[in-house]
């Protein structure tokens, strides 16, 4: 829990908790949602729809990247996301008048990672690769 994307989704999903409900849960336990394992993904369907929790839980991985990308350059990032119901869509992350991130989203489904590893990696991978954009072009991430 030492990423700054994973405190980043960690206090996101805290600032959901509005009566304290979820005070004495881990942070494990509230990441729990976000590991599908190998196995669990044979389980499920190559083709579905997502439900609403799943793509709540990816519009706040990518507000978690774009708090991450904030804490590491002082510039916000804001995510804004297009989904079809089948579970196809795109997410850009936008600083400034600069896009620092766009990722097309398939199978959304199925969205998740192997361990607690595996989703900080990749949010600070996705995070990292914002924070660059953002170096390489800082009056368009700026404006």
């Amino acid at each position: 829990m030492t990423t700054p994307f994973l405190q980043c989704l960690v206090g996101r999903l805290r600032a959901e908790d509005q009566f304290g409900a979820w005070d004495r849960k881990s942070d494990a336990t509230l990441l729990k949602d976000y590991i599908v394992t190998k196995s669990e993904r044979r389980q499920i369907p190559i083709i579905g729809d997502p439900d609403p929790e799943t793509l709540d839980r990816v519009e706040k991985y990518y507000q978690a990247v774009g708090l991450a990308v904030e804490r590491l350059t002082g510039v916000v990032a804001s995510p804004m996301m297009k989904m079809s119901h089948e579970g196809f869509g795109r997410v850009v992350l936008i600083a400034g008048n600069l896009v620092v991130l766009s990722r097309t989203l398939r199978d959304v489904h199925r969205f998740g990672f192997e361990d607690l590893a595996a989703l900080a990696a990749e949010g600070m991978k996705v995070a990292s690769q914002a924070a660059t954009m953002i170096e390489a072009h800082p009056e368009l991430a700026r404006a």
